[in-house]
């Protein structure tokens, strides 16, 4: 009878992992490799320790030196893959789960990693097969929750809201706890046409009754804050958003131009991964601190330690959110804004920053928060934000309708598809066919996937759209923007109608038929359009919808015109401009902080409250009473007053041109030297805090000039002189 070798390293390696001592286990994963380097356990607990240490290109080479031992190792492959998963690198982890999926198909845990792998990178057929493979091998409630919750995330990505919806509920029966699943079913309700704005206020109830109560008594009351009513206040933005994503096209000129005198301004980053959008907000605040790797009581207690006296939330309940950081009330004044269109379900957050139009009177109920409605847009959009210089870009600049050169008209969406209900795609049907010759461009997640591509139409063709009239254009960031060249007529879904997506059609000059909300998930582009005076483009009811869009249709050449005027238009609406925006969120925060202190100096007596806060801001200092100059923010922390900026500018242009005398710029070399490119560098930089700065754009046909590129000269010559224009 074969005896097995005992291995008393394997007792203390399995133990040390028990407790949870990283830096235990790493020396003795070490030592137990010195003796013998095909040691399986301490292969696999090497990097798995590391990886839970923090150190994350350690634990990377370690799992790499063990892949080539052990390359089938399913417990070994899973470690790997959750470390690539967990730093947002999920393309290297999918062959490796794919392997244990292989190796384990019986394992519930296994399918559900690969399923929660497929999100990230739009595979979500595979990730969908993959989350009921999970849930058909779970022997428990926690495998059964987790395989729900990945079902639930692709099924939104396939267009099945409501089956998103119920795998949401039913896991939140099972394991009332987990809040990933309170905010997915959330996120997804705002696109349910079923979910009424009471059911969704409901469900956010059910999130902060579930885990607000618990840290409610141990609030800080914060009392050592009173004093000035106008002193410097420090107040922190948190998000997982300071990247390439949505949020920034509307943050960041709050970031860069809310009023330093009155506020010092930090960031909190709660994601793990940075890009040159993270780059531009370090320069935007006065301070960036990230949390990626704190839990939430950390996360909480570091915000503590900065004494941040307002804090405000950008995420809501979408993904990698800070709420149960807020829940503990780490600031004594909190609010929320942009992320997510609802309430939060939160009485920690005391404010929900909105405005006029999308939470008109009679709102304030569907919110736990007390609504704060500047008498503006809330916002500032901000076109490329991945890549602020591509906006002067020819291949930008808005083109002729494309009517005139197809000889029909196109109707399109460029909108998450989770958004295009079988509702709406029936009504886009029922345009094409009143509308013979039109097509229908929808540009989405998944379409350079043929069987993707191919279930769609079939889907379409059922709701009774002809697609042969259907043209599919995958998603590719890289080309945003550019669908645009190919739409005549945007059309907005409903009832979560177009965000971002909104603003980019506008600004790309198409002009957009979309139906106006009852709610504030439903009014997003009602309030982008009220704002921009064209709210005659908002319809009520389906026929007025169908009406609009064939009205657009009928004159090829009055259309062509509204598009090359509508850029203009957008530009000089409060939709894109810092300088009205940005006063009026410096009030609000301002009318916030006294607020507070007013409750505690005139506890229970609201009357005195509101003429104690009135009294405050009849006193404002009266070098607070004139517009900040706008500011830009350096790379060391350091910041320059805009006429500062054009100085700096000046003389970087003036030290590149005297390194270039005698040169032909005809035939200058397309390699740039390093005096162009700090020019080139800097400009970017005042343009992604103040843009369109006729100095900085100026400066930058100076650079094209002289490397030859006449044509961009031109360009932002032509820009530069638009922009003094204004």
């Amino acid at each position: 009878m074969k005896q097995h070798h005992h291995d008393p390293m394997a007792e203390r390696l399995q133990a040390a992992r028990a407790g949870g001592d990283w830096p235990l286990l790493i020396r003795l994963c070490r030592q137990a490799l010195r003796k013998n380097g095909r040691h399986q356990m301490a292969h696999r607990l090497l990097g798995f320790a590391l990886g839970q240490k923090g150190e994350v290109d350690a634990a990377l080479q370690a799992f790499g030196r063990a892949a080539v031992l052990y390359p089938h190792d399913a417990e070994l492959l899973i470690n790997h893959a959750n470390l690539l998963v967990g730093q947002e690198r999920p393309r290297e982890a999918l062959p490796l789960l794919e392997e244990v999926v292989r190796l384990r198909p019986e394992r519930s845990v296994c399918w559900m990693k690969l399923a929660q792998c497929c999100y990230p990178i739009n595979l979500h057929q595979r990730g969908y097969e993959a989350s009921e493979h999970a849930l058909r091998c779970a022997v428990d409630d926690l495998e059964r929750v987790n395989a729900l919750t990945q079902r639930a995330i692709h099924r939104r990505e396939l267009g099945q809201i409501r089956e998103a919806v119920q795998d949401c509920t039913e896991a939140i029966a099972l394991a009332p706890q987990f809040a990933a699943n309170h905010s997915n079913r959330l996120l997804f309700m705002l696109a349910d046409p079923e979910t009424s704005p009471q059911a969704l206020t409901a469900a956010a109830r059910e999130f902060g009754n579930t885990f607000e109560p618990q840290f409610k008594p141990h609030w800080p009351s914060y009392e050592e804050r009173r004093g000035d009513p106008w002193r410097r206040l420090k107040v922190g933005f948190i998000s997982p958003d300071f990247r390439k994503h949505a949020v920034m096209c509307f943050a960041e000129g709050i970031l860069a131009q809310l009023d330093r005198r009155q506020f010092e301004v930090y960031g909190f980053y709660t994601y793990p991964q940075d890009d040159n959008v993270t780059e531009r907000v370090r320069c935007h605040v006065d301070h960036f601190i990230r949390l990626h790797d704190q839990d939430e009581e950390q996360r909480a207690l570091t915000i503590r330690r900065h004494a941040i006296d307002i804090l405000v939330d950008m995420s809501g309940h979408t993904g990698h959110h800070s709420l149960l950081t807020l829940a503990r009330k780490p600031a004594p004044v909190q609010a929320t804004f942009i992320g997510f269109v609802a309430t939060t379900g939160l009485t920690a957050i005391d404010y929900y920053l909105t405005d006029e139009v999308i939470n008109p009177p009679g709102a304030d109920a569907l919110f736990t928060e007390t609504l704060f409605r500047l008498p503006t847009y809330l916002t500032s959009y901000r076109a490329h934000s991945r890549n602020p210089l591509w906006r002067y870009q020819p291949r930008y600049a808005v083109q002729p309708t494309p009517a005139l050169r197809n000889g029909f008209v196109t109707y399109g969406s460029c909108n998450n598809l989770g958004k295009l209900t079988d509702d709406v795609l029936t009504l886009w049907g029922e345009i094409l066919q009143r509308t013979p010759a039109a097509r229908l461009l929808i540009e989405g997640k998944g379409f350079e996937k043929p069987e993707f591509a191919a279930d769609y139409k079939d889907r379409c063709a059922k709701l009774g759209i002809d697609v042969q009239r259907l043209m599919l254009v995958p998603l590719d960031t890289d080309r945003q923007y550019l669908a645009y060249h190919d739409i005549d007529i945007a059309l907005d879904p409903f009832p979560l109608t177009g965000g971002t997506t909104t603003l980019d059609t506008l600004w790309m000059g198409v002009p957009l038929v979309s139906m106006e909300g009852s709610s504030s998930p439903a009014r997003i582009s009602t309030e982008a359009l009220t704002y921009l005076g064209r709210s005659q483009w908002l319809a009520k009811t389906r026929d007025e919808y169908l009406a609009l869009a064939i009205g657009f249709a009928a004159d090829i050449e009055q259309l062509n015109a509204l598009r090359l005027s509508l850029r203009d238009e957008v530009e000089r609406s409060p939709l894109m401009r810092d300088d009205i925006v940005c006063p009026h969120w410096a009030d609000a925060l301002r009318t916030m902080w006294l607020r507070w202190q007013a409750g505690l100096e005139h506890p229970d007596d609201a009357q005195a409250q509101e003429r104690a806060v009135a009294a405050w801001l009849a006193a404002c200092p009266a070098h607070l009473r004139t517009p900040p100059v706008p500011r830009v923010g350096l790379p060391d922390g350091a910041e320059l007053a805009l006429p500062q900026a054009h100085a700096r500018l000046q003389e970087l242009v003036e030290r590149a041109l005297a390194r270039d005398t005698g040169k032909d710029c005809a035939q200058a070399p397309l390699k740039m030297d390093q005096c162009w490119r700090s020019v080139t560098e800097f400009a970017e930089l005042v343009l992604s805090a103040v843009p369109n700065d006729p100095v900085a754009l100026a400066c930058l046909a100076e650079v094209e000039h002289a490397h030859g590129q006449t044509e961009f000269a031109v360009t932002y010559l032509r820009y530069a002189t638009k922009a003094m224009a204004l």
